[in-house]
């Protein structure tokens, strides 16, 4: 085997559904879209988003002498779901924080390839000013939908992604061609109706950024939208026709815990900020803040409320 074909067996044997490779350049392609992106203030609140912008079109700033980037995807579809009748979380955030288990296997590759050869090399997973998924496009794992997610072929869209900047010069993989058709499923099911355009999110509709990133509260027009989400969204990969090919994670850091599988929607209401430290400890859903999760269980309990009173309503007319 050449060097290329070592990493993606090794990629695989650590885990990783899929891993193939891109070279540094500058991403053009992707330039207007992010800019028009941004101007349009589809970001909302993450003004992050500003900054870095040559870095994010360019990974070349990321590492001296960067030629190539590896890019891998790590299967999170869970084996368990909660129960419906209770508030949902993304099935992302069931189990162990993703930055550090996908951080603790690209290490790990790493270190098999410095055994091959010497590389310098910096390894990042939605932890830098890089675009995850464009790369991964580029790398050959997949295409980005009209939801935004990379779709892989046979697997679905229920992935983390992660990469390694290298100086390495490999040989790259043939980036694939959008599968989607003309399917628009995605749009028509989103609750918000915050996938505006083929892989053009407004961000400010989102029903993830909503819950996760937002820190004020949520627009009065929207929040009855939401419905029985606490943590983010899966509506627009459920409705994915890819994602009749998920298959459960092997990656037991991703298994839902036993504490949170036992969450009934009265203890959800009662959670206490010593509750919300031990279930998520060393959890995705610490992004959210224990006040923002009050926010959104609030939230639930009021679109619930409001439809017992309809009922009640109904019943004796």
């Amino acid at each position: 085997m050449n060097l290329e074909q070592k990493i993606k067996e090794e990629a695989l044997r650590l885990g990783f559904a899929a891993c193939g490779i891109a070279e540094v350049a500058p991403a053009e392609s992707e330039a207007i879209y992010f800019d028009t992106w941004l101007a349009n203030g589809m970001h909302a609140g993450m003004t992050f988003m500003e900054n870095y912008r040559n870095v994010r079109l360019n990974p070349a700033g990321l590492l001296e002498g960067a030629r190539s980037i590896i890019s891998v995807a790590l299967n999170y579809y869970p084996a368990d779901l909660q129960p419906q009748d209770v508030p949902q979380l993304a099935y992302y955030a069931y189990g162990r924080d993703y930055h550090d288990v996908i951080k603790e296997k690209l290490n790990e590759l790493v270190d098999y390839i410095r055994r091959e050869v010497s590389i310098n090399a910096r390894c990042f997973t939605d932890s830098a000013p890089i675009l995850e998924r464009y790369w991964a496009w580029k790398a050959g794992l997949g295409w980005i939908g009209k939801n935004t997610h990379l779709i892989i072929p046979g697997k679905g869209s229920y992935f983390f992604l992660g990469e390694i900047v290298t100086d390495l010069a490999l040989i790259p993989d043939r980036p694939m061609e959008s599968m989607c058709g003309k399917c628009t499923r995605c749009m028509e099911a989103c609750p918000t109706k915050a996938i505006e355009a083929p892989r053009t999110l407004n961000a400010g509709k989102c029903i993830s950024y909503l819950t996760i990133e937002n820190r004020k509260e949520i627009p009065e027009k929207l929040a009855p939208l939401i419905g029985n989400r606490i943590y983010g969204c899966d509506t627009c990969q459920q409705v994915c026709p890819w994602n009749r090919f998920a298959r459960p994670t092997t990656e037991e850091s991703f298994k839902m815990k036993d504490e949170l599988a036992e969450m009934t929607a009265d203890k959800w209401y009662a959670l206490s900020r010593e509750q919300y430290t031990r279930i998520f400890k060393g959890s995705a859903v610490k992004r959210a803040k224990y006040e923002g999760l009050l926010r959104n269980i609030a939230n639930y309990k009021a679109i619930n409320f409001r439809k017992e009173e309809e009922q009640n309503t109904n019943t004796y007319k």
